[in-house]
């Protein structure tokens, strides 16, 4: 029998699209869910939730902790996500510039891009110092006390940063310095001993950021050219990526 006008003559797998539904429940949750939370941004019963988890569980999209039972994305939807960016033009391109700024400055680099909920890290470059973080490739970067998210508010429409910002926060007054300055510098904003430095790189579509981490002990000579640095890598990578600057 053919479609009727109209509909969508391809055909599909329910049970897949419906697999779906749960994981955009979950990823509307912006953290760990309960199996009732699930369910209701599911639409559907706890019951047939469950079994879905089940199935995602096994695939790795899905991970249920041990300790409170509730459900988050898993490492193989990590990893899915982390190569979709990978993929994108922009990213391979301004990756490509990162190790030569780790083995100029000796220190970490690392490159951000926009996500649905902020700043997402898809590329990190460790640097001769040890630092007191764990970084993991895909997280999501706070707006408004992280380098990178400073950049993002500057350069960013205000309708996307908005909803982000915690309130009190003097959106302008940040939005100004960065722009001033032509670059973010936070130090111990997020951990203890470590500052963070901060540029845009722009792009014919969303801009993206390159941060330099770095111990808070850093002279200032060194930390004024590093940052020179830091601005002047930028500054190219935005002309090769067709942003100017």
């Amino acid at each position: 029998m053919a479609p009727k006008s109209g509909e969508d003559d391809r055909q599909g797998i329910q049970s897949v699209e419906i697999a779906m539904t749960v994981l955009g429940a979950i990823e509307r949750g912006r953290g760990p869910m309960s199996l009732s939370q699930i369910a209701a941004g599911a639409d559907m019963a706890t019951s047939k939730a469950h079994r879905y988890l089940v199935s995602l569980s096994r695939a790795g999209l899905v991970a249920q902790a041990r300790s409170s039972g509730l459900y988050d994305l898993g490492p193989a939807a990590r990893r899915l996500g982390v190569e979709s960016l990978r993929r994108m033009d922009e990213v391979g391109l301004a990756s490509e510039y990162l190790p030569e700024l780790r083995d100029r400055t000796s220190h970490a680099v690392n490159l951000a891009v926009w996500g649905d909920h902020g700043p997402v890290l898809v590329r990190w470059e460790y640097g001769v110092h040890p630092l007191p973080i764990t970084i993991r490739i895909g997280a999501t970067m706070p707006l408004t006390t992280s380098s990178v998210g400073l950049v993002f508010l500057a350069h960013l429409p205000s309708a996307l940063t908005a909803p982000l910002l915690t309130p009190g926060f003097d959106a302008a007054t940040a939005r100004r310095t960065v722009l001033d300055n032509g670059f973010a510098h936070t130090s111990e904003a997020m951990i203890p001993g470590v500052t963070s430095l901060a540029a845009v790189v722009l792009t014919a579509s969303l801009p993206l950021a390159v941060a330099l981490a770095l111990p808070s002990r850093t002279d200032a000579d060194e930390l004024k050219a590093i940052t020179a640095d830091l601005v002047e890598t930028t500054r190219r990578m935005s002309a090769e990526l067709g942003g100017g600057h």
